[in-house]
């Protein structure tokens, strides 16, 4: 199994041992007629899951590249256009970014994502790749 696939699967049974029920795996999202969002790459996914009535889309992130820096300004801008895109289609869906819990605990703790993560209002799921929990929901 590709190491990415894998950090996907446990943010999702991390959801579920939670309660939460996945309704869509992947979201696709419709923009316009011409621009449909398909969130659809194997950990770089969108997954929408409702509890007792809360509705949330999660943005899957692995942070397995070479640099977190370049993982986290794709996993940026991926969290910000998918948000654009969910308002603009007045879902009822919240988003939040899945990060693992080595990428919270190191990268996200240096002042560039905390200064970003704060400003631009960034909701987080950490969660243990390993033991497939979640660990943390960061509003």
């Amino acid at each position: 199994m590709l190491a990415k696939d894998r950090f996907y699967k446990a943010l999702k049974k991390g959801l579920e041992k939670e309660q939460w029920v996945i309704t869509h795996d992947p979201l696709r999202i419709l923009f316009t007629e011409e621009d449909e969002i398909r969130v659809d790459l194997l950990s770089e996914r969108l997954l929408v899951a409702e509890k007792f009535g809360e509705k949330i889309a999660v943005q899957v992130k692995s942070f397995l590249s070479d640099s977190a820096f370049f993982d986290f300004h794709i996993a940026l801008g991926q969290y910000l256009n998918y948000r654009l895109i969910l308002e603009l289609n007045k879902t009822e869906y919240t988003l939040y970014l899945g990060v693992p819990i080595a990428a919270y605990e190191s990268f996200f703790q240096h002042d560039l994502p905390k200064a970003s993560v704060s400003k631009y209002q960034v909701k987080l799921i950490v969660y243990d790749p390993v033991d497939e929990v979640i660990v943390k929901w960061k509003n």
